[in-house]
Protein backbone atom coordinates (compact mmCIF):
# COMPACT_ATOMS: atom_id res chain seq x y z
CA UNK A 1 0.00 0.00 0.00
CA UNK A 2 1.59 3.23 -1.06
CA UNK A 3 1.70 6.56 0.86
CA UNK A 4 -1.41 8.09 -0.65
CA UNK A 5 -3.65 5.43 0.46
CA UNK A 6 -3.07 4.57 3.90
CA UNK A 7 -3.43 8.57 3.83
CA UNK A 8 -7.16 7.82 2.60
CA UNK A 9 -7.19 4.84 4.73
CA UNK A 10 -6.75 6.47 8.05
CA UNK A 11 -8.83 9.62 7.47
CA UNK A 12 -11.71 7.29 6.61
CA UNK A 13 -10.96 5.53 10.27
CA UNK A 14 -11.35 9.11 11.76
CA UNK A 15 -14.60 9.17 10.87
CA UNK A 16 -15.87 6.57 13.67
CA UNK A 17 -15.17 9.26 16.10
CA UNK A 18 -16.68 11.90 14.12
CA UNK A 19 -20.74 12.33 16.06
CA UNK A 20 -23.56 14.37 13.73
CA UNK A 21 -24.89 17.82 14.67
CA UNK A 22 -21.40 18.82 15.86
CA UNK A 23 -18.62 20.89 16.42
CA UNK A 24 -15.36 19.55 15.63
CA UNK A 25 -12.37 20.92 15.01
CA UNK A 26 -10.17 20.25 12.02
CA UNK A 27 -6.55 20.83 11.15
CA UNK A 28 -4.54 21.32 8.09
CA UNK A 29 -2.30 18.59 6.02
CA UNK A 30 -2.35 16.40 3.22
CA UNK A 31 -3.53 13.68 5.49
CA UNK A 32 -6.64 16.10 7.05
CA UNK A 33 -7.44 16.96 3.09
CA UNK A 34 -8.28 12.83 2.86
CA UNK A 35 -10.12 13.50 5.95
CA UNK A 36 -12.59 16.28 4.78
CA UNK A 37 -12.71 14.60 1.32
CA UNK A 38 -13.83 11.59 3.28
CA UNK A 39 -16.71 13.35 5.22
CA UNK A 40 -17.59 14.91 2.41
CA UNK A 41 -17.88 11.33 0.69
CA UNK A 42 -19.67 10.07 4.49
CA UNK A 43 -22.65 11.85 4.23
CA UNK A 44 -22.11 13.16 7.97
CA UNK A 45 -23.74 16.38 8.86
CA UNK A 46 -21.84 18.73 11.32
CA UNK A 47 -22.86 21.09 12.89
CA UNK A 48 -19.90 23.75 12.17
CA UNK A 49 -16.31 23.05 12.24
CA UNK A 50 -13.11 25.07 13.65
CA UNK A 51 -10.54 24.98 11.14
CA UNK A 52 -6.87 25.54 12.33
CA UNK A 53 -5.77 27.37 8.37
CA UNK A 54 -7.19 29.20 5.80
CA UNK A 55 -6.79 26.60 3.35
CA UNK A 56 -8.62 24.30 5.57
CA UNK A 57 -11.15 26.96 5.90
CA UNK A 58 -11.59 27.09 2.20
CA UNK A 59 -11.87 23.25 1.82
CA UNK A 60 -14.78 22.60 4.74
CA UNK A 61 -16.38 25.53 3.00
CA UNK A 62 -16.20 23.94 -0.71
CA UNK A 63 -18.16 20.97 0.94
CA UNK A 64 -20.95 22.73 2.32
CA UNK A 65 -19.18 22.67 6.44
CA UNK A 66 -19.62 26.31 8.08
CA UNK A 67 -16.39 27.37 9.93
CA UNK A 68 -17.17 28.87 13.12
CA UNK A 69 -14.67 31.21 15.39
CA UNK A 70 -13.53 29.61 18.60
CA UNK A 71 -13.81 31.93 20.13
CA UNK A 72 -18.26 31.31 19.31
CA UNK A 73 -17.68 27.49 19.81
CA UNK A 74 -15.80 27.49 22.93
CA UNK A 75 -14.43 24.13 24.23
CA UNK A 76 -14.84 21.27 21.18
CA UNK A 77 -15.71 17.46 21.82
CA UNK A 78 -12.64 16.46 18.99
CA UNK A 79 -9.91 17.48 17.11
CA UNK A 80 -8.75 15.62 14.05
CA UNK A 81 -5.41 16.40 12.66
CA UNK A 82 -2.16 15.08 11.37
CA UNK A 83 1.68 15.23 12.29
CA UNK A 84 4.82 15.18 11.15
CA UNK A 85 6.11 13.05 13.62
CA UNK A 86 5.01 11.23 16.93
CA UNK A 87 6.28 8.96 19.40
CA UNK A 88 4.88 6.07 21.67
CA UNK A 89 3.65 8.33 23.96
CA UNK A 90 1.57 10.29 21.27
CA UNK A 91 3.90 12.77 21.96
CA UNK A 92 4.18 15.25 18.17
CA UNK A 93 6.36 17.39 16.50
CA UNK A 94 3.59 19.31 13.67
CA UNK A 95 4.23 22.66 12.01
CA UNK A 96 5.48 21.66 8.81
CA UNK A 97 2.56 23.04 6.94
CA UNK A 98 2.64 26.57 8.99
CA UNK A 99 0.28 26.19 10.97
CA UNK A 100 1.26 25.40 14.29
CA UNK A 101 0.19 27.94 16.28
CA UNK A 102 -3.55 27.81 15.38
CA UNK A 103 -3.46 24.07 15.47
CA UNK A 104 -1.91 23.99 19.24
CA UNK A 105 -5.35 26.53 20.35
CA UNK A 106 -7.63 23.93 18.74
CA UNK A 107 -6.16 21.07 20.05
CA UNK A 108 -5.50 22.77 24.05
CA UNK A 109 -9.70 23.29 23.41
CA UNK A 110 -10.47 20.24 22.28
CA UNK A 111 -11.29 17.41 25.11
CA UNK A 112 -10.60 14.94 22.56
CA UNK A 113 -7.34 15.11 19.77
CA UNK A 114 -7.26 12.09 17.38
CA UNK A 115 -4.09 12.13 15.37
CA UNK A 116 -3.95 10.63 11.65
CA UNK A 117 -0.56 9.23 10.48
CA UNK A 118 0.55 6.65 8.84
CA UNK A 119 3.34 4.88 9.58
CA UNK A 120 6.39 6.77 7.85
CA UNK A 121 5.42 8.90 10.96
CA UNK A 122 6.55 6.77 13.64
CA UNK A 123 9.56 7.49 15.76
CA UNK A 124 10.86 6.11 18.75
CA UNK A 125 12.58 9.73 19.63
CA UNK A 126 11.24 13.04 18.11
CA UNK A 127 13.72 15.19 16.42
CA UNK A 128 14.55 13.26 13.22
CA UNK A 129 12.05 16.06 11.35
CA UNK A 130 12.81 19.50 11.89
CA UNK A 131 10.98 21.53 14.65
CA UNK A 132 8.95 24.25 13.21
CA UNK A 133 9.29 27.32 15.53
CA UNK A 134 6.80 30.26 14.77
CA UNK A 135 8.39 33.81 15.54
CA UNK A 136 7.87 37.38 15.50
CA UNK A 137 9.53 38.76 12.51
CA UNK A 138 11.32 41.59 14.74
CA UNK A 139 12.31 38.39 16.63
CA UNK A 140 14.26 36.11 13.90
CA UNK A 141 17.72 36.80 14.86
CA UNK A 142 17.60 36.81 18.25
CA UNK A 143 15.34 33.79 18.75
CA UNK A 144 17.26 31.63 16.22
CA UNK A 145 20.40 32.32 18.57
CA UNK A 146 18.52 31.35 21.16
CA UNK A 147 17.69 27.91 19.86
CA UNK A 148 21.23 27.32 18.67
CA UNK A 149 21.87 27.84 22.37
CA UNK A 150 19.65 25.73 23.40
CA UNK A 151 21.69 23.04 21.02
CA UNK A 152 19.53 23.35 17.70
CA UNK A 153 20.55 24.52 14.35
CA UNK A 154 18.08 26.85 13.32
CA UNK A 155 16.82 27.65 9.69
CA UNK A 156 14.51 30.10 8.49
CA UNK A 157 12.07 29.25 6.18
CA UNK A 158 12.00 32.19 4.16
CA UNK A 159 9.37 31.61 1.62
CA UNK A 160 6.48 31.06 4.36
CA UNK A 161 4.28 33.87 6.17
CA UNK A 162 2.38 31.82 8.36
CA UNK A 163 -1.78 32.81 8.71
CA UNK A 164 -1.43 35.28 11.71
CA UNK A 165 1.80 37.06 9.66
CA UNK A 166 4.47 35.69 11.49
CA UNK A 167 7.91 33.46 10.35
CA UNK A 168 8.76 29.98 10.99
CA UNK A 169 12.43 29.01 11.76
CA UNK A 170 12.87 25.04 11.19
CA UNK A 171 15.38 23.63 14.08
CA UNK A 172 17.56 20.61 13.37
CA UNK A 173 19.32 18.55 15.60
CA UNK A 174 17.93 19.21 18.77
CA UNK A 175 17.96 17.03 21.65
CA UNK A 176 14.20 15.57 22.13
CA UNK A 177 14.52 13.00 24.73
CA UNK A 178 12.33 15.00 26.92
CA UNK A 179 10.04 16.88 24.38
CA UNK A 180 8.23 18.73 27.58
CA UNK A 181 11.26 20.34 29.07
CA UNK A 182 12.36 21.14 25.61
CA UNK A 183 8.77 22.55 24.76
CA UNK A 184 8.67 25.06 27.35
CA UNK A 185 11.83 26.32 27.28
CA UNK A 186 11.79 27.69 23.48
CA UNK A 187 7.74 28.85 24.65
CA UNK A 188 9.43 30.87 27.25
CA UNK A 189 12.31 32.21 24.81
CA UNK A 190 11.24 36.34 24.16
CA UNK A 191 9.67 36.50 20.62
CA UNK A 192 8.40 33.12 20.04
CA UNK A 193 4.59 32.41 19.18
CA UNK A 194 4.47 28.33 19.98
CA UNK A 195 7.01 25.58 18.91
CA UNK A 196 5.70 22.27 16.96
CA UNK A 197 6.21 20.04 19.91
CA UNK A 198 2.66 19.04 20.82
CA UNK A 199 4.20 17.40 23.94
CA UNK A 200 2.57 19.26 27.37
CA UNK A 201 -0.89 18.60 25.27
CA UNK A 202 -0.41 15.44 23.28
CA UNK A 203 -2.87 13.35 21.28
CA UNK A 204 -5.45 11.33 23.32
CA UNK A 205 -5.39 8.85 20.40
CA UNK A 206 -3.16 7.90 17.24
CA UNK A 207 -4.31 6.24 14.26
CA UNK A 208 -1.56 4.37 12.16
CA UNK A 209 -2.19 3.78 8.74
CA UNK A 210 -0.20 0.83 7.80
CA UNK A 211 0.38 -2.00 5.41
CA UNK A 212 -1.66 -4.42 7.53
CA UNK A 213 -4.85 -1.98 8.00
CA UNK A 214 -5.22 0.97 10.85
CA UNK A 215 -4.07 0.48 14.00
CA UNK A 216 -4.34 2.56 17.69
CA UNK A 217 -2.03 3.86 20.29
Amino acid sequence: MNQDAMKREVAEAALDFVREDTVIGVGTGSTVNCFIDALAASGKRLEAAVSSSEATTQRLEAIGVRVEDLNNAGSLDLYVDGADEFDPHRRLIKGGGGALTREKIVAAASRRFVCIVDETKRVGVLGAFPLPVEVIPMARSYVARQLAALGGQPEWREACVTDNGNWILDVHNLDLVDPVAVERAINDIAGVVTCGLFAIRPADLVLVAGPGGVSRV
